[in-house]
C-alpha cells in the first residue's frame, strides 16, 4: 500500500476547535501560517472535512498531502470518523486506502 510523500519542511497542525478546522504552521518560531483543513462537526465522533486551502506560496510542495495525512491521523487517534465533502480528501483516499476506515458509515 502506497505511504503519502509527506513535505521535507518540519510542520505542526493545530486542531482550531473555535475556527472548525486544522491548521498547517512551519515548526519554528513564531510559526508560519502554511494552510488549513475546514471542517464541519456531525456528531461528537464525525467530522465533514469540507475544504483544503493552502496559501500561495506554499502551493504544489506536498504540503496539502501532510495537512490532509496529519489531520486523519489525529482524526483516527481520537477515535473518530469523516465524511468527505472535500475533492482533495475523496481523492486522497481513493490514493490511500489505508485511511478508508475512517469514513463514517452514512
Amino acid at each position: 500500500m502506497p505511504q503519502p510523500e509527506l513535505s521535507s519542511t518540519p510542520v505542526k497542525v493545530v486542531k482550531n476547535v473555535d475556527r472548525e478546522r486544522f491548521e498547517l504552521f512551519t515548526d519554528d518560531t513564531p510559526g508560519e501560517f502554511i494552510g488549513f483543513l475546514g471542517y464541519r462537526v456531525i456528531d461528537p465522533q464525525t467530522l465533514e472535512l469540507q475544504h483544503t486551502i493552502i496559501s500561495e506560496g506554499y502551493s504544489r510542495r506536498g504540503f496539502a498531502r501532510t495537512l490532509v495525512t496529519k489531520a486523519l491521523d489525529i482524526i483516527r487517534a481520537d477515535g473518530g470518523a469523516i465524511v468527505a465533502t472535500c475533492s482533495y480528501v475523496v481523492d486522497y483516499l481513493e490514493r490511500f486506502p489505508q485511511y478508508r476506515d475512517l469514513v463514517a458509515d452514512r
